[in-house]
């Protein structure tokens, strides 16, 4: 099973310090950490298991989170190094994905984000299969079709942008604050005061 985990009581059940993460762990050095890491994916049958994932729709955020937790179980390195070669995972992760042709998830939550990575990826693919043709990305647009060149940040501001515009911004009257009465105190500390 992929998803088998630890059942609750588990560390109750054995001799205290006897599982390899209740001890110190083997690496303490991030950059060893990642060498770790990257020398274990870096081989034929990690990219088929990388990309087996990566197509049943398993996004890279939960497989790099699975590979790092393995390795904080098995005693390898602490779970405040899992958290500095993270990214580093994730990207070697989606430079698979590039490698293979596997469309993959990358946890992006927002849309318009998604939106601006999914059109550069078909561009992207869009120059790759033009060059396997001889035929260089220039030469099959005109002047008035040739792309701009703004970054990912800038395109993605222009459509926040666009969409706080599409929205009317209502407002709200300010209501003055108004004093209460005084109530009288009530429960047990109130007969002590009086």
């Amino acid at each position: 099973m992929i998803f088998d985990r630890t059942p609750p009581g588990f560390s109750l059940t054995q001799e205290p310090k006897g599982a390899p993460f209740e001890n110190p762990p083997d690496i303490v050095d991030p950059e060893e950490a990642t060498r770790y890491h990257l020398d274990k994916m870096n081989n034929p049958n990690a990219f088929e298991d990388i990309s087996y994932f990566l197509e049943a729709g398993i996004d890279i955020p939960t497989l790099v989170q699975g590979i790092l937790r393995s390795a904080v179980f098995q005693g390898v390195h602490s779970v405040d190094v899992s958290l500095i070669v993270a990214p580093v995972l994730h990207e070697f992760i989606k430079d698979i994905g590039d490698a293979t042709g596997v469309d993959y998830d990358e946890g992006i939550s927002d849309d318009a984000e998604r939106a601006v990575i999914r059109y550069q990826r078909n561009v992207a693919r869009a120059e790759k299969m033009l060059k396997k043709l001889g035929v260089s990305a220039e030469e099959t647009m005109s002047e008035e079709e040739t792309p701009d060149d703004t970054s990912m940040e800038d395109q993605m501001e222009a459509m926040i942008v666009a969409d706080e515009e599409e929205k009317p911004m209502e407002e709200t009257p300010m209501e003055e604050p108004t004093e209460a009465p005084m109530e009288e105190p009530k429960g047990l500390m109130s007969r002590s005061m009086a």
